[in-house]
């Protein structure tokens, strides 16, 4: 299989794309997307990395994020998803016996090369799981960064600034 290309050294705003194992729908277990959140924020912390945006769908989540110049962000996804999966099974589901493998190996990311591109990135985010028939409109899903920018602080993850 070819290695997938990442260009870390462009200083963009990256739109990254990882998904659970077998893209079974297991993210919005309870628990799980805490999970997630949690692990994205530490690393956000460590590394100074920047949100602007993300949803957790039930087999996959999106973040808008703006990595600090020259950082292999595949690592970091790798790290957040390996202490996610760790807690995960450490604490959701530490009956799971057999294989314990959470996510798929890869991430997929694009450099939004436009102000106008991160905010379409966003509004994918926002509306995804509008399409997917999850909820009638952005509102009312938990997991995204929709509400955080309809002005609601006491949401799971709160983003950096970025005008819409």
């Amino acid at each position: 299989m070819p290695r997938l290309r990442h260009y870390d050294n462009l200083g963009m705003v990256r739109f990254v794309t990882f998904s659970s194992y077998r893209r079974g729908k297991c993210l919005l277990m309870p628990g799980t997307p805490e999970l997630v959140v949690r692990h994205a924020k530490a690393a956000g912390a460590k590394y100074s990395i920047r949100f602007f945006g993300y949803v957790i769908m039930p087999e996959h989540v999106h973040l808008v994020l703006l990595p600090p110049d020259g950082m292999k962000l595949g690592l970091v996804i790798r790290e957040i998803k390996s202490k996610m999966a760790r807690e995960y099974f450490a604490t959701v589901a530490p009956d799971v016996i057999g294989r314990r493998i959470f996510w798929q190996k890869r991430c997929y990311d694009h450099n939004c090369q436009s102000v106008d591109t991160v905010r379409e990135k966003i509004n994918y985010c926002h509306n995804n799981p509008v399409k997917r028939g999850l909820v009638r409109i952005p509102g009312e899903y938990a997991w995204s960064s929709y509400n955080w920018y309809k002005g609601k602080r006491e949401v799971p993850f709160a983003m950096d600034e970025f005008e819409l």
